[in-house]
């Protein structure tokens, strides 16, 4: 399951890649845009930096942009950086494989599936750009025409 971490970088990333190019974006101005809490969206800014993703500059004219296009940012990637492998379980990961101490690997049946799962994540993750989320209206996404079928909680305010 992707982690608040993971999905808050996205957004931060998504508010970014909308920046006219090398223009700068403030922490504040990306947290309040994104309903992120600023301590918290330091930290994952901190680490998208350090991974190579955003750029910074401090002072009054200072914030963050991306560091290359957001067509050359993959999704995946930015997942596996801020969340960790895209396997549910250690044995089915390609990038932290950890073998199980309670199961015999080649007739495991939940290994097996978890490794269709990690596939197919990866083959969603890994093909999309950061400029594909950005640009993508919601009724090109096959998940978004079925979300009718889905509760969804209104914030109503006073």
């Amino acid at each position: 399951m992707l982690t608040k971490k993971g999905k808050y970088g996205l957004k931060a990333l998504v508010h970014l890649a909308q920046m006219p190019a090398g223009q700068l974006a403030f922490v504040n101005d990306i947290a309040t845009g994104n309903n992120i809490p600023k301590k918290f969206l330091d930290a994952i800014l901190g680490e998208l930096r350090n991974a190579g993703f955003v750029q910074s500059r401090k002072g009054k004219d200072g914030g963050y942009r991306l560091a290359r296009p957001a067509e050359e940012i993959k999704v995946g990637h930015v997942v596996r950086v801020l969340d960790g492998p895209l396997a549910p379980i250690p044995c089915a990961s390609r990038t932290q494989y950890q073998r199980c101490e309670d199961c015999n690997e080649a007739t495991c049946q939940v290994r097996h599936v978890m490794l269709e799962v990690r596939q197919a994540i990866a083959e969603v993750l890994d093909q999309r750009s950061l400029a594909e989320m950005r640009d993508i209206g919601l009724d090109e996404l096959p998940a978004a025409r079925e979300i009718g079928d889905l509760p969804v909680a209104v914030k109503v305010q006073a």
